[in-house]
């Protein structure tokens, strides 16, 4: 099986770039994660990671005052704009974002009473020890959802991302399109979602495989 290369954080050069787009999926993606997250977690700690500018925990807690969400994100860059957009939008005291690596957690066991991320999942090196940190942060029944790769390039006005963007974002969204059109996203099906886990004693709840995104729910 061919092994693609795996590039975990957004390089620094993209990160406002990456903002932009994201900023963009604010109204036709984000909201809707949020409201479906909301619809069972109105309370509690949860832990998004890939967090990148903060955006989807921010839409959170717009719709539950006593959720609390740390986000972690590899890129320095997109935590401090995750910071910065955290203190716009009011809700410092609901958010906390983080450098961190999901596959080495700096957290207790059982410190979160869910997981979540949206577009991390095909990128990672070493998946199956993503699962393992994500299953020892989680309570007793807590659940992890992870949305894989996340729609957000399908949602938003491309035309209008691009026409946002600078000479310089341009010039370098030109050589990262380039690397990736040798490495296309590869998303993950069932039954390799299921492998992955097999050796963790997640409860599966769902794993729909969607138009180009699988959605997982898993319980501990």
């Amino acid at each position: 099986m061919k092994q693609w290369i795996k590039i975990e954080r957004i390089p620094g050069p993209l990160a406002s770039a990456y903002e932009k787009a994201t900023r963009l999926a604010i109204d036709i993606y984000y909201s809707k994660v949020a409201a479906e997250i909301v619809s069972e977690f109105e309370k509690g700690r949860i832990l998004d990671l890939g967090t990148g500018p903060g955006y989807l925990p921010i839409e959170i807690v717009k719709r539950a005052e006593k959720v609390k969400i740390t986000g972690i994100d590899l890129s320095r860059r997109l935590i401090r704009m995750a910071r910065q957009n955290a203190l716009k939008a009011g809700f410092a005291d609901n958010l906390e974002f983080l450098v961190g690596n999901s596959a080495s957690l700096r957290f207790d066991d059982a410190s979160f009473d869910m997981v979540l991320s949206t577009g991390m999942l095909h990128s990672l090196k070493n998946p199956v020890k993503v699962f393992e940190e994500i299953y020892r942060v989680l309570r007793n029944g807590g659940q992890a959802w992870i949305y894989d790769p996340a729609k957000i390039a399908l949602c938003i006005d491309r035309n209008k991302w691009r026409a946002s963007l600078t000479k310089r974002e341009r010039f370098y969204l030109w050589i990262y399109t380039s690397i990736r059109l040798l490495r296309p996203i590869k998303t993950y099906q069932r039954d390799q979602v299921v492998e992955m886990i097999r050796d963790i004693d997640f409860e599966i709840i769902s794993i729909d495989e969607v138009t180009d995104e699988i959605r997982i729910r898993l319980r501990k």
